[in-house]
């Protein structure tokens, strides 16, 4: 699926426009923080990689392209929550990510420009957890996409995220194709049928992506590819 999508994305004029808008905001003698939010599948990672990797090749390393998962709670987090069944069940939701340390830190990204390295956390899909401070964005970096579901989200202590950017771009995917790109990752990640994989996704990323969802009339830009 990586390869597909990486050819659909060298041919979309969109992606084309989104690597000239980062050159551009390159170009500026100051810091610029992109968030890039789509519902659950819609391949924000695999395009953010595809972004970085060009800039990567260009040999600019004046941008840097991050994802909130790793403000994830922890597994001891959530069962440390009251309601802990329901918080693993229904992982993903904006209510089980640390909102409050992602808003600490973008605000000293968006500050720290020429004035200090910033640590960022990563997540690890094989324990299932956060690592801590296990990326660095450097003082001199110019652009900082970060890609999110929530980073537009108005509850659950998200409400400070969405002034913290420059612009917001929302990837706009048909929800039936996110959603069946999902139900193949399941297939293959878990060795479950269709319908278990839609079951799944029923309880939890499909509710994440009808919320997701409503969030795009409020993004800068409507991304297609």
């Amino acid at each position: 699926m990586a390869l597909d999508m990486n050819d659909s994305y060298a041919n979309s004029a969109d992606v084309h426009i989104a690597l000239a808008k980062i050159q551009a905001y390159a170009s500026k003698p100051n810091r610029t923080l992109i968030g890039l939010t789509g519902i659950p599948g819609s391949g924000k990672s695999t395009l953010s990689d595809y972004l970085l990797n060009h800039f990567i090749q260009q040999q600019n390393a004046q941008v840097i392209c991050l994802s909130m998962d790793g403000f994830h709670l922890s597994k001891a987090q959530l069962n440390a929550l009251p309601n802990a069944d329901e918080a693993f069940a229904r992982r993903g939701a904006p209510w089980t990510f640390d909102s409050t340390a992602f808003i600490e830190r973008v605000t000293l990204i968006k500050q720290g420009y020429q004035q200090d390295d910033i640590l960022w956390p990563s997540f690890d899909h094989a324990i299932g957890d956060p690592i801590e401070d296990d990326l660095t964005i450097k003082k001199e970096t110019k652009v900082i996409l970060i890609e999110g579901l929530y980073l537009l989200h108005q509850n659950d202590g998200w409400q400070a995220s969405q002034t913290l950017f420059d612009e917001h771009w929302f990837l706009d995917i048909p929800v039936e194709v996110a959603i069946e790109r999902l139900a193949k990752r399941h297939m293959k990640a878990w060795n479950f049928s269709h319908e278990q994989a839609m079951d799944r996704i029923n309880q939890s990323d499909g509710l994440n992506a009808k919320l997701v969802a409503t969030y795009k009339d409020q993004a800068d830009w409507l991304l297609r590819v």
